[in-house]
């Protein structure tokens, strides 16, 4: 077989896989709520099995299953992987190809609100001018991008797939834009590929994170929004590292639990879903939609990639964004309430030439706000097509 041979893919999930879900949801063993069954210990037992209720009861797989395989989608092999992506042409021929990454606790499903709008402006009240083609690959591990057949998927070697899989497709030239590990995977793309990006967009920043420990000095030279991301960096690795430390350390272990049992699957991701999305006092099924929520939760159950997506997002030979090289490659920067991106450092690695700070909105940009994120990334590659 050609290995650089793309295949046309279309999800086909059987009955029999549907009924196993239904099988173990009737079957789960809950634990007992701990006093208070709050958020403050993770996911409330209340909560999730009204949730799951309605997982069991009402959601809808073959809608989300038509919806997505309304769109063209593939698979390929990149550096011995298979990958799976949607690619979404527009009507207008000179439109800009754009390939969207997404992070953990998502997948594809993040980006299915904005394939319509970016690649078919005018129907969407926009401009033919701001037309993109539109490639959305699973990170290698998630979803049906798997299995993982090999170790060392660092951001770079993810960029370096990039590059090669928008080759495959024909594209000389293109945008990249992306959230969380497409945060840091876009702009590696443009230091991979820096004569063949025209513009890097991301949302949330695209690192690196502030000095930590900082000097008293630094931390007052820096603006009170600043400072008070600063603090939210030092509380989150305080408080909420604990995921990032069992899935870069232990994704196998982990896994066990999460691939057998769908309720652990799906608190797993809620925990983050509840804890990024904006207001966090909110309940992310208002935020986002629970049928949003759930499809997105299928993606890893159905694949069983607990594992693989933790051991490809998390389990990295380096942290993220040390010593990068700026590419000179124009980026923009659109940072929500949640987010935690700080200028000043990212400027050390990355030609900033548009940063956005926003008074609303969580860390899953394209679920929660994608209308403000389509304009942004409209207005941001207008001047660089």
């Amino acid at each position: 077989m050609n290995h650089e041979t793309i295949h046309p893919f279309r999800i086909e999930v059987t009955d029999e896989e549907l009924a196993g879900l239904h099988a173990r949801l009737d079957a789960t063993r809950w634990p007992a709520a701990l006093p208070g069954d709050d958020w403050d210990t993770g996911v409330p037992v209340g909560w999730l099995r009204e949730l799951v209720r309605y997982w069991r009861e009402e959601y809808d797989w073959r809608a989300a299953e038509r919806e997505l395989n309304a769109y063209p989608q593939f698979k390929t092999e990149l550096d011995g992987q298979p990958i799976h992506f949607l690619h979404v042409r527009s009507t207008e021929a000179d439109a800009l190809p754009l390939l969207l990454t997404h992070g953990w606790p998502g997948s594809v499903v993040e980006f299915l609100d904005l394939i319509g709008p970016l690649t078919d402006p005018v129907a969407h009240g926009g401009e033919a001018a701001d037309a993109f083609h539109v490639v959305i690959p699973a990170l290698p591990g998630f979803g049906f991008s798997s299995p993982v057949t090999s170790s060392g998927w660092t951001v770079q070697r993810i960029a370096r797939a990039w590059d090669e899989l928008m080759g495959r497709l024909g594209y000389d030239r293109y945008a990249v834009q992306g959230g969380d590990i497409g945060a840091a995977v876009s702009p590696e793309v443009g230091r991979v590929a820096p004569e063949r990006v025209v513009g890097v967009h991301v949302n949330g920043g695209p690192g690196p994170l502030p000095p930590l420990p900082m000097a008293d000095e630094e931390r007052a030279s820096l603006s009170s929004l600043d400072q008070d991301r600063v603090a939210r960096v030092e509380a989150f690795l305080q408080q909420e590292f604990g995921y990032i430390a069992i899935q870069s350390t232990r994704p196998q272990t982990l896994a066990y639990g999460l691939v057998d049992s769908p309720v652990g699957q799906l608190a797993w991701l809620m925990d983050k879903f509840r804890e990024w999305t904006h207001p966090q006092q909110a309940d992310p099924g208002d935020v986002i939609g629970r049928d949003r929520l759930l499809t997105n939760a299928m993606f890893y159950w159905l694949t069983g990639t607990a594992g693989t997506a933790g051991y490809v997002g998390y389990a990295q030979d380096q942290p993220w964004g040390v010593g990068n090289e700026n590419s000179g490659v124009p980026t923009a920067a659109l940072v929500f309430a949640h987010d935690v991106g700080i200028r000043r450092y990212a400027e050390r690695e990355n030609t900033i030439t548009r940063w956005t700070d926003v008074d609303r909105g969580g860390h899953f940009a394209a679920l929660e706000e994608p209308e403000l994120l389509i304009k942004d990334v409209r207005e941001f590659f207008r001047d660089l097509r």
